[in-house]
């Protein structure tokens, strides 16, 4: 009997490993995953559904909370259609971020259990969407106004930081998007002027005509419009309603150089399109440069070299701050000077300069034909491509092929003193110049591509640590030419953007000289357009 009842156990033993594998339970899928693993068919409320970074960023964020519902009761709620309204003085949409949609999801009873699932989704996604796009922009910068990257150029913040915002947000989401937005003074300045102008109501405004020129003391039928968009209700004297008297003009050199335009109280053509740009249309390129500062926080490193190309400007960022500015020369329309990131990483002192193929091509070749003694005069030597010398009389200059121009330095060499190094393909460097009354102008596009530095020898003492400037100085004394690198590279970054304000509120405009604006706003307004 024994020996039976074994048998029967030892049977027993050896199929229940076959009895457990036949029919094990199903294992449990988290609702919320589910849904997420397809979005457009679990919750369609949730259209647009998110796809590529957007998703993943809302699966980690959920998968953060072991897939847990992250809006609890109807305070938080609130507190989320809040702070998606406080965007507004960012210059997004607030509708972009679906709070109707929000609200009404989560503030309406249904019997479908994959309703509160959903309405949590679409918070969660809006919430998300917004702290993103005040950390790294709306749009894609790449896709509209590229910016090259060096290699050895520091990354752009962590994009786990967005995730660590949220899930600390939760409580107070206002507060999430606070730490979100750019710190970048430059950006907080301007978003208080857009948010005080965005709440003002439109002024009645009609453009000023056309005609000729006009000068002070002058008189025009246009001049009284002229007064009252500058000078509101400020009254004429008596009988010179259309003169245009020494007031209105000092108004018009306050508005020119608040609009980077030539400081000479003539309101001709360039004053009159200013002029003539509406309340609303300043209103966007407000709204448009809010874009691109948000852009050039998430590349800007708290030591760094930051020029802003449309304003032809210079800054030395230390700790976060601007501790010295100054004007630069950049390149006009046909020869852009191109945003990029990189590092400063040597000086070259007592440059030489090698003609570039274009300028060879385009503006030196013709002043040589006209003058054969414009080598001489400039200092100019004629290499073959081996960098070995000729004679420029044995060069066809109507045909010149192979061949290099170089200028010896010196006070009439282009590049001044000190060219300022940093990796790029385009070519394009910092430099000192001797075109030093250039800096008095506006309007500041004329170089070809490379950026002209006003004081360039200050800069360098900036780039410069204390063991290396008695070298520097020595090495520069010689009036030789030597390449010198920097003990401790500086970061650059060279951006666009075409408004800005000062900390009491001043606000500047800088020409469009790129026309790169009316593109940026047609992309931010489709985006708006394609959200729910």
């Amino acid at each position: 009997m024994f020996k039976k009842r074994a048998f029967c156990l030892t049977v027993w033993l050896v199929l229940l490993p076959f009895a457990a594998t036949a029919n094990p339970p199903a294992p449990t899928v988290n609702p919320l995953a589910e849904a997420l693993a397809a979005p457009a068919s679990s919750c369609d409320v949730l259209r647009p559904a998110p796809v590529g970074a957007a998703l993943e960023r809302l699966e980690a964020f959920y998968r953060g909370r072991d897939y847990q519902l992250a809006w609890r009761d109807y305070r938080q709620i609130d507190h989320l259609l809040e702070a998606l309204e406080s965007l507004a003085d960012d210059g997004l949409s607030p509708a972009s971020y679906a709070p109707q949609k929000i609200r009404r999801l989560t503030h309406s009873a249904s019997s479908d259990p994959r309703h509160r699932l959903c309405a949590d989704i679409v918070a969660s996604h809006a919430y998300l969407q917004a702290l993103d796009h005040l950390a790294h922009g709306r749009l894609q910068q790449d896709a509209l106004e590229p910016l090259w990257r060096s290699p050895d150029s520091p990354a752009r913040e962590d994009p786990h930081q967005t995730l660590s915002r949220a899930w600390r947000g939760l409580d107070d989401p206002r507060q999430a998007l606070a730490s979100a937005r750019p710190e970048l003074p430059q950006y907080r300045q301007l978003r208080q002027v857009y948010a005080e102008r965005r709440r003002q109501a439109l002024p009645d405004w009609q453009p000023i005509p056309a005609g000729p020129s006009l000068h002070p003391d002058e008189r025009d039928a246009r001049v009284p419009l002229l007064r009252r968009r500058l000078l509101g209700d400020t009254a004429a004297p008596a009988g010179e309603a259309e003169r245009y008297d020494a007031t209105l003009a000092a108004a018009v050199r306050d508005f020119q150089l608040h609009h980077g335009i030539e400081q000479d109280g003539v309101v001709g053509r360039s004053t009159l399109a200013a002029l003539n740009v509406s309340p609303a249309s300043r209103l966007d390129q407000l709204r448009i440069n809010l874009e691109r500062l948000r852009w050039l926080a998430a590349e800007l490193d708290s030591r760094s070299l930051l020029v802003n190309i449309a304003g032809a400007s210079l800054s030395y960022i230390e700790d976060g701050q601007t501790r010295w500015r100054t004007r630069t020369q950049v390149g006009r329309e046909a020869r852009r000077t191109p945003p990029l990131k990189s590092r400063v990483t040597r000086l070259t002192l007592n440059p030489t300069w090698t003609v570039p193929p274009t300028i060879l091509r385009e503006d030196k070749l013709p002043l040589i034909r006209q003058d054969p003694e414009y080598l001489a005069r400039s200092r100019m030597s004629v290499l073959d491509r081996q960098g070995n010398r000729l004679d420029p009389a044995t060069v066809d200059w109507h045909n010149p092929g192979g061949i290099m121009l170089r200028q010896d330095a010196g006070p009439e060499n282009p590049l001044g003193r000190v060219a300022i190094r940093f990796a790029n393909p385009f070519s394009v460097y910092l430099h000192d110049t001797p075109s030093q009354a250039l800096f008095a102008r506006a309007g500041r596009t004329t170089s070809s591509g490379c950026v002209r530095v006003q004081d360039a020898m200050h800069l360098v003492d900036l780039l410069l640590q204390d063991g290396e400037r008695e070298h520097v100085a020595e090495l520069l004394e010689s009036g030789r030419t030597h390449e010198y690198r920097l003990a401790r590279p500086t970061p650059i970054l060279m951006a666009y953007w075409t408004a800005e304000a000062q900390e009491d509120g001043e606000l500047f405009f800088h020409p469009d000289i790129y026309h790169h604006d009316a593109a940026l706003l047609r992309a931010l307004e489709a985006a708006e357009r394609s959200q729910p």
